[in-house]
């Protein structure tokens, strides 16, 4: 299994603009805001350390060795005592992918009670791509400038015509959870995701690695960059084990 460099800020900064402390633009219109937090190293180590009738109050060098630990040997429930809580906006085939990880807590923008968004994903030309090889076993290659800019405007295209249609459908009276039918899946959608680390690493390991789709990657590694801000300690040795969540 390949390793991966752990997330620094100057890493985060050639795939996301970081527009506020807390929020990461991700794609056109996206972003991950972590919205709240309880989530520390400590958390892991007072978790582990309860088995012993022992608290610790602070971190020192035998608690990350003990973290280091618990990763190396796959000890996993100390790392689902704190919980992260995000609030992201991505394009509904993102979303998909991100919801068929059975993990945490999840609430979406409904588009049965509230007017759908005018916006929608466009790739940028480099990530206009073309499949190569076989089913499991397949690459994907830049296509050329002109296909590219071909594919940008057909999407920009169908957009378009899809809202129109929405809009139209809705001043007419049409119920909105059924107007909502001809959006496509470039349509962007906004949900809440609450989970623990533990799980979150899981996620961060599937969905930031090479094999995983490219716009989810870019939403996976804007969440890992805040589990290595509020876990350091635990984010390392997530990196130095093979990035496999305990």
């Amino acid at each position: 299994m390949p390793t991966y460099a752990p997330v620094t800020l100057a890493r985060v900064a050639t795939m996301a603009e970081v527009i506020t402390e807390n929020t990461i633009r991700v794609l056109d219109h996206g972003f991950v805001r972590l919205d709240d937090a309880m989530a520390s190293d400590l958390s892991v180590v007072n978790g582990a350390r309860v088995s012993f009738a022992r608290h610790k109050a602070e971190m020192d060098e035998s608690d990350e060795g003990l973290i280091r630990f618990l990763m190396r040997d796959r000890h996993g429930t100390p790392f689902e005592h704190n919980a992260f809580r995000f609030h992201v906006r991505a394009p509904l085939f993102v979303a998909r992918e991100w919801f068929r990880h059975r993990v945490g807590s999840f609430n979406e923008f409904s588009m049965r009670y509230a007017k759908a968004s005018d916006e929608f994903y466009v790739p940028e030309p480099e990530d206009v791509r073309s499949q190569v090889g076989k089913p499991g076993a397949y690459s994907f290659e830049t296509v050329e400038p002109e296909l590219a800019e071909q594919t940008r405007e057909d999407l920009q295209a169908v957009y378009d015509a899809a809202y129109e249609t929405y809009t139209r459908l809705v001043e007419q009276g049409v119920a909105r959870e059924l107007a909502r039918l001809v959006m496509p899946m470039g349509a962007y959608t906004e949900f809440y995701w609450t989970v623990n680390a533990r799980s979150l690493m899981n996620f961060v390991s599937l969905r930031a690695a090479e094999t995983a789709q490219r716009e989810i990657r870019r939403y996976a590694e804007a969440c890992e960059r805040f589990l290595a801000e509020k876990m350091p300690v635990t984010h390392a040795a997530f990196v130095e084990n093979d990035r496999v969540a305990p």
